[in-house]
């Protein structure tokens, strides 16, 4: 079953009107034929709210008492069994009574919209979880009741209801809001012209968020890459150093300078893992973000200006945020820097800005000793170091008249050869060595300008140089490789960090889990796909991303893909992955896995919940046939036994009495085999009406056939509306109720039967003077092989209720209890009246609000 959608009504305090806008959106789809229902709406003693309830249906409110006073709530259950196309439920922040099925009516219609139920609902601005602590300091009332803003965010259509505060307090005076004894302390307090101005403000920017986040589902299903300036984001450029702090405050002074702006924090981690960020500051940085309001990202790329452009773009920002630069002047030799280049390539459609800082040229230290892997641009420059140093340096020192000497010339090339070790790693350091070596030994040990060495004390010192040379070399690059690794081991912690971070802050859907995939790799899709064999074809379990080509629909066919176990796999398109990152996918992958498990348990447990309900049913219909069904056949086999009997001979009274036990026996025998198939054919989704116009006292008095004439006083006025029902199905559920009644009524007591017009339904009711049902069992009477109170065995087998429900329910009606007024139950039968005559409808106001 499809999951039902929901519309929330948005109003930034009570009185704008947010339930009048529900109720006229109902009277608009009841119009077109849409089965809506009034599940709870509170109408606050406001005539003109309290009218356009006229002419929809509306479910009985569920009591319960607490403390001593009884307060009513919506039923859940009631609307669950109804089953409505679209259920209207007010105040969706309330809270339930103590006792109820749940603590919050956000749960309540949680439920209904699971079973497959649309929902429209009502909220204010104030009741928002995240905005309590503002709406305390602007109204100075503190909001008891809240819901979470994901449960708002997830709703399927948002409406704003708007009103103007010199419009609302003008509602307030005239008495359309509160009752006159309270208008003036309200106008005085809460509804002070600054507070509804802010309130309104508070409502249209979170609005205004829901609707940049339409946008950007937009941009990304029609591959639209450029920046659409619809509103002020900024997105800020963390290094992880201490400077970020200084970088977030301005951002977020800058965004609270226009209305609806935006803050996203960035922290861009190298794809090979290598950092020097520091987690505990990201972890300080992350939470001021969060607490002026913004958002923070941890992303990963191989070139940071590019990787945080694309993200600028990738989110519509408009300006991007970074500090100066902590190099000092002679570090610039190694590029111009992240800022600069930023700068260079963001274009006409984002406005950088540079903010100094206390950090600035302080340094960030030597390339190698953040461990970077070395770029192309660096190992070209260890080789031209290693390779034309040394001839350079033979230039300059043969130009000089008096040399420094052989010991201080091994030394310029020794320090050649550390550099291209630094620079370009173990290769340029061996070659620097070998150049260094043939031209020491040519141009400066005798004889010169020729590769003999006569004195071998010079021959030793190039010996010595070479292997010095050569160790050096190694013991830079063995340093450089631990540092790489011990750098990625830490960038792989981090990242599992934030993995257990989305977990325990709980984004546990697999959605919620493929989408960071996504944002950490910056890839374009990420697919979890699985099939059930090797030879059968791959299905997808969730995705996160857009498709700009075909349908990603195998793992060959992405650009990485990981398997998890043999028949399920992570794959992901955009760009191919190093081979250090599969470990760290490999985790995201194994966690999809559970998550997905998880989800297929929730689901295997509600499966196993419905197929525990049908054993239950099947373990009633045994019992009711090993006994409720044999007590009749018991009876008619004794009379018959005794008719047939030779030894006795019988008058024609006892033979009439006989007889006329048969018949009542078959009768009984008849009337639970027929509840049994009606109750089998509910069950099983069998039962098709054969809806027709026709008048209610042509089909109620053919119902009355089972009962004694004496025991129902018929009320069926001539003037009611025709109704569309199954005449059939009435009939026995009607015939059901009243024999139901007549069974619980004292002796002498007869059962009312009576009938009125409501709106567009007519209302059936049938009342006992019996012992009546309290409020806490009235639900479970209509459940399959119930019997209420002491009723004794051999009164059915529990099904005429339950029979009479499922009836009422195929042909579009309701049927609920309520309590007979004096003692008693009374059964409400709803049911539809034909629109082949207008009902009766009270006249609504050309105008009126709630």
């Amino acid at each position: 079953m499809a999951r039902g959608k929901l519309r929330i009504y948005l109003g930034a305090a009570p009185g704008v009107g947010k339930t009048y806008a529900m109720l006229s959106e109902a009277h608009r789809r009841v119009e077109r034929g849409t089965d809506v229902v009034v599940a709870f709406v509170e109408h606050h003693g406001r005539p003109r709210t309290e009218v356009m309830l006229h002419g929809l249906e509306q479910i009985q409110r569920r009591e319960l008492e607490y403390r001593g006073t009884v307060f009513t709530e919506m039923d859940v259950d009631a609307v669950l069994e109804r089953g409505p196309a679209v259920a209207l439920v007010d105040e969706l922040a309330h809270t339930n009574v103590p006792g109820s099925r749940n603590g919050k009516r956000w749960q309540d219609i949680e439920e209904l919209l699971e079973a497959g139920i649309h929902v429209i609902s009502t909220v204010n601005i104030q009741h928002l979880e995240s905005l309590g602590d503002v709406v305390e300091s602007i109204t100075g009332v503190r909001q008891r009741e809240t819901v979470p803003d994901e449960i708002v965010r997830r709703a399927d259509q948002i409406e704003l209801v708007d009103m103007s505060p010199q419009a609302i307090r003008r509602r307030m005076a005239h008495g359309n809001i509160y009752q006159p004894d309270k208008v003036d302390a309200a106008l005085s307090n809460y509804f002070r012209p600054g507070n509804l101005t802010a309130l309104r403000e508070l409502a249209l920017l979170w609005v205004a968020d829901r609707v940049d986040e339409y946008l950007q589902e937009y941009r990304a299903e029609h591959s639209i890459r450029s920046t659409w300036q619809a509103r002020e984001r900024i997105v800020v450029g963390l290094t992880g150093g201490p400077e970020g702090r200084t970088l977030i405050r301005r951002a977020a002074r800058m965004a609270a300078k226009g209305s609806g702006s935006e803050v996203l924090a960035v922290y861009i981690a190298r794809s090979d893992g290598l950092t020097s960020a520091s987690p505990k500051e990201l972890a300080v940085q992350r939470t001021l973000v969060e607490d002026l309001g913004g958002t923070f990202h941890h992303v990963i790329g191989d070139d940071i200006p590019s990787a945080l452009l694309e993200f600028a773009r990738g989110v519509n920002a408009t300006q991007i945020v970074l500090g100066s630069s902590r190099r000092k002047a002679w570090q610039y030799i190694f590029g111009p820097g992240v800022g600069a280049t930023v700068a260079r390539e963001s274009g006409p459609d984002l406005d950088v800005h540079i903010v100094t800082h206390d950090e600035v040229a302080k340094g960030r230290g030597l390339p190698v000793a953040r461990g970077a892997r070395l770029g192309r641009a660096r190992i070209l420059a260890g080789w031209l170091v290693g390779v034309a140093g040394p001839v350079l340096l033979s230039l300059l020192l043969t130009s000089l008249a008096n040399g420094p000497g052989l010991a201080n010339d091994v030394l310029l090339f020794l320090f050649l050869t550390v550099v291209a070790a630094l620079l370009g790693g173990q290769l340029p350091a061996l070659a620097s060595a070998a150049v260094g070596s043939l031209l020491l030994n040519f141009y400066f040990t005798p004889p010169t300008h020729t590769l003999t060495v006569s004195d071998p004390e010079n021959l030793f010192a190039i010996v010595i140089f070479f292997a010095v040379a050569v160790s050096v070399a190694s013991v830079v690059d063995l340093a450089a490789r631990r540092t790489h690794q011990a750098a990625r081991l830490r960038a792989e912690s981090e990242i599992l960090s934030f993995l257990a971070g989305s977990v325990l802050r709980g984004e546990t859907t697999l959605d919620a889990l493929l989408e960071r995939v996504r944002e950490t790799f910056g890839m374009e899709t990420v697919a979890l796909l699985e099939r059930a064999g090797d030879v059968e074809p791959w299905t997808c379990a969730g995705r996160a991303g857009t498709d700009h080509g075909e349908p990603l629909l195998r793992p060959e066919d992405a650009d990485v893909d990981m398997p998890v176990g043999d028949h399920m796999a992570l794959a992901l398109t955009g760009r191919v992955l190093p081979a250090e990152d599969r470990r760290v996918l490999a985790a995201f992958a194994a966690q999809a896995a559970v998550v997905l498990d998880r989800q297929r348990l929730v689901g295997e447990a509600e499966r196993a919940r419905e197929l525990a309900e049908g054993n239950r049913i099947r373990t009633a219909l045994l019992a009711a046939v090993s006994h409720d069904l044999r007590t009749p056949l018991a009876s008619i086999k004794a009379s018959v036994t005794s008719l047939r009997s030779d030894d006795v001979a019988w008058s024609q009274e006892d033979e009439a009495e006989l007889l006329a036990g048969i018949e009542a026996g078959a009768d009984r025998l008849d009337h639970l085999v027929g509840n049994l198939l009606d109750m089998s054919r509910l069950q099983t989704g069998t039962v098709t009406p054969l809806i027709r116009e026709i008048d209610l006292d042509e089909v109620v008095p053919m119902a009355l056939g089972g009962v004694p004439e004496s025991s129902v006083t018929l009320d069926i006025p001539e003037e009611l509306p025709i109704v569309a029902v199954d005449p059939g199905l009435l009939e026995r559920s009607v015939a059901n109720l009243v024999e139901n009644a007549v069974k619980y009524s004292p002796d002498g007591a007869a059962v009312l039967v009576s009938a009125s017009a409501l709106g567009d339904r007519v209302e059936l009711r049938i009342a006992d003077r019996g012992p009546g049902v309290p409020d806490s069992a009235k639900d479970r009477i209509f459940e399959p092989f119930q019997r209420y109170g002491d009723a004794p065995r051999g009164a059915g087998v529990g099904l005429g209720l339950a029979v009479a429900r499922g009836f009422a329910e195929a042909m579009g009606g309701t049927l609920a209890a309520e309590d007979t007024p004096g003692g008693g139950m009374t059964m409400v039968l709803t049911l539809r009246a034909a629109p082949g005559r207008p009902p009766a409808r009270p006249d609504l106001p050309a105008q009126a609000t709630t």
